[in-house]
């Protein structure tokens, strides 16, 4: 790891990002195991509104992306953040408090604005603070909040809906977010020059390396020249797919044990917790070998080709062998986190500083939207055939064609090539 200018910004910068964002990511993961307990029962959900539900809040955060992004970039990702912890720790809370859908429906949308610029928000701060030799680990890190999280949260809410239902589930994991918003405003700075821990060398040494690394970069004119450009477009679909098969994954894998014999709700959150496990090792072991190489491509598209398999290989075994269809999910779920490292640093490292928190946030929009479809179209699916096997193919293909996406649009190297921004310089 190279720590050699200011390595205090490991420990001091990424516990930090790793919490909040991991706080983030209670709110999407755990209205999977309310339905898999009581709440569909207690409100009448249906399950077709129940998909509905769990996919409004990506609806909600594409639409936010880009303006989120834009403020974090040019005003404050710290400030930002700050109210963002605040309103999803409220929101998050409410949703234990509900009585009638309509207002349900309301909250899981609102979840999604005030968590949308979260993420690109988090990755601009990191660009700001790591070098490209450091960036996949960093991403690393902070993404690792979104399977530790699911990990720790699939087994806790398991046993707080045994012990006290799923309202009460709702209250206790949205508070921690009103809380830790403190912790983070004391403790963030936006930029190294504001950082009173870092000495002047240390500040001078990191700012001056980062600027270098921007030197190498053509310069874009603006957002609309950076969103035509044929990289960018081409990673909002590859991850719009990719998060089809995510978030058809997140949502749906407690209801999808929850649905073998004799499962019960606390077996079902310590089953589910197994991908996350085996996703962490993977997260971290291609993010290391990423830095280390600089190659970005090899690390992305054969994990996503991986977990394709996976997911048909389930389809195939289907429900006549539990454990078997169990390994092949915990397979894809580790192969499909694996790559977020170093496919985050493509993009901080294909375009300059400039546009690159819009580029960003409208890679990460495009996400949201394969998110919605992946949590709304399995849960479809599922009821309409009964059974899952029709969502594994539908996970299946969108990740096949996500690979295949990113064999064709990442370059070796030179990510967007000189005679492409030569068109959009200034």
């Amino acid at each position: 790891m190279n720590n050699k200018i200011a390595p205090s910004r490991w420990y001091r910068l990424i516990p930090i990002a790793f919490i909040t964002y991991s706080l983030a990511y209670l709110d999407r993961a755990n209205f999977g195991f309310a339905v898999a307990g009581e709440m569909a029962k207690d409100l009448q959900i249906t399950a077709a509104t129940s998909s509905l539900l769990g996919s409004l809040f990506f609806l909600g955060y594409f639409f936010f992306q880009i303006p989120g992004a834009h403020y974090a970039a040019n005003k404050s990702a710290k400030k930002l953040i700050f109210w963002s912890l605040i309103l999803w720790g409220v929101l998050a809370m409410a949703t234990g408090l509900v009585s009638n859908i309509t207002l349900l429906i309301i909250i899981r949308f609102m979840l999604g604005v005030v968590e949308s610029a979260v993420m690109p928000s988090m990755l601009i701060l990191l660009s700001r603070w790591f070098t490209k030799k450091e960036r996949s680990r960093a991403n690393t890190f902070l993404i690792l909040g979104n399977p530790v999280t699911i990990l720790w949260m699939s087994i806790v809410s398991g046993y707080l809906i045994n012990a006290a239902g799923w309202r009460w589930m709702f209250i206790w994991e949205g508070l921690p977010a009103i809380i830790w918003a403190f912790f983070w405003w004391r403790l963030v700075t936006d930029k190294p020059s504001n950082a009173t821990w870092l000495t002047n060398e240390e500040i001078h040494s990191l700012e001056s390396a980062l600027q270098k690394e921007q030197q190498n970069i053509k310069p874009v004119k603006n957002y609309a020249a950076a969103f035509k450009s044929k990289v960018v477009v081409l990673l909002c679909l590859q991850y719009a797919l990719w998060s089809i098969g995510v978030y058809g994954f997140v949502i749906w894998i407690p209801s999808i044990i929850k649905a073998a014999p004799q499962m019960s709700i606390i077996k079902t959150g310590w089953l589910s917790s197994l991908p996350y496990a085996f996703a962490i090792i993977a997260m971290i072991t291609a993010s290391y070998f990423s830095d280390k190489t600089l190659n970005r491509k090899i690390f992305v598209w054969p994990f996503l080709l991986l977990a394709s398999l996976a997911f048909y290989g389930s389809y195939l075994v289907g429900t006549n062998n539990f454990w078997l269809s169990f390994l092949l999910l915990v397979i894809a779920g580790m192969m499909m986190y694996a790559p977020y490292g170093p496919f985050f640093a493509i993009i901080t490292e294909a375009l300059p500083a400039n546009v690159t928190a819009g580029a960003i946030a409208l890679i990460n929009s495009f996400g949201a939207l394969g998110s919605f479809a992946g949590s709304y179209l399995v849960g479809y699916l599922k009821g309409t055939t009964g059974n899952f096997g029709a969502s594994y193919i539908f996970m299946s293909g969108s990740l096949l064609l996500s690979a295949f996406i990113t064999v064709v649009a990442v370059k070796p190297q030179s990510i967007i090539q000189k005679r492409e921004l030569s068109k959009t310089v200034v």
